[in-house]
């Protein structure tokens, strides 16, 4: 479906959502979606992971319902046109994933990790790819007071089970991608420490997505530990350079709210990597 190569892909996000920490609410219509959408293909992008429910820390849970209502005409509409990416729908709910599949998704973006068995179930008789996600807690919780002995050890060893749970339920392991979860229970140093490691995670053996994009570590970095707008332009520039540095560590795949900006930054890794 894809090609993994030295340079990185660029995964594009589509939130169709109304509390996203960088781009709620401006998706909510089904035209600007789409034509967001497009945009990101224009710019270069390779993959686009569509979300209907906001991760960002201490954000309200929504209903499977509510997340269908938001995500599926989107990813219809994208599919009869013969969208020319792949399709990530970024879900840990088994009905929105079963949906978005029947629709003609190719990649399942789960945050738990297939902590519900029964996406396991449905991965693998649809022969899709699977994204699994370190979390610490979950996104009412995980950023109250994260504490670990060692977080790469510790990241590493949770992926290392997971990768395992998804191969004993018939997930091939070409299908298998991890993601450390940068920002997901973890303070700016331990995000900077999982980005200081990223080697040790290629030890998996797995494709690796970094999603680092305007997240809080890079804007209390530049706010000297207190977070600066998401919106300011230092705050684009701060995540390109931490990008960069993502692909020279090996990231297979970023996950970035600006592709035309990513994909420059990956220009330069062209040259220099």
């Amino acid at each position: 479906m894809f090609i993994l190569k030295k340079k990185p892909l660029i995964m594009g996000i589509l939130n169709i959502t109304d509390d996203s920490f960088s781009d709620g609410g401006k998706f909510l219509k089904l035209n600007k979606a789409i034509k967001h959408a497009h945009k990101m293909v224009e710019a270069g992008a390779d993959i686009i992971d569509i979300g209907g429910e906001s991760s960002r820390p201490f954000s309200k849970r929504i209903t499977e319902e509510e997340e269908i209502k938001r995500v599926l005409p989107v990813i219809s509409a994208l599919v009869k046109e013969n969208f020319p990416l792949p399709i990530s729908i970024d879900t840990s709910k088994v009905a929105v994933a079963k949906r978005a599949l029947d629709e003609g998704v190719n990649i399942i973006n789960d945050i738990t990790a297939l902590k519900d068995k029964e996406m396991a179930k449905i991965v693998a008789s649809y022969d899709v790819y699977i994204v699994l996600m370190h979390m610490l807690g979950d996104p009412t919780n995980m950023q109250l007071s994260p504490s670990y002995s060692d977080v790469v050890k510790e990241i590493k060893e949770f992926l290392s089970e997971r990768i395992e749970f998804a191969l004993q339920n018939k997930i091939k392991k070409d299908k298998i991608i991890i993601d450390p979860g940068i920002g997901f229970g973890k303070n700016r140093e331990h995000n900077f420490s999982i980005l200081k490691g990223i080697k040790e995670f290629k030890k998996l053996e797995c494709p690796i997505l970094l999603g680092c994009s305007k997240k809080t570590f890079i804007r209390e970095c530049l706010g000297d530990g207190k977070a600066i707008d998401v919106l300011l332009p230092e705050v684009e520039l701060g995540s390109q350079i931490v990008n960069f540095y993502c692909a020279l560590q090996g990231a297979d795949i970023i996950r970035v709210h600006n592709v035309e900006n990513s994909k420059n930054t990956l220009k330069f890794f062209d040259k220099l990597a």
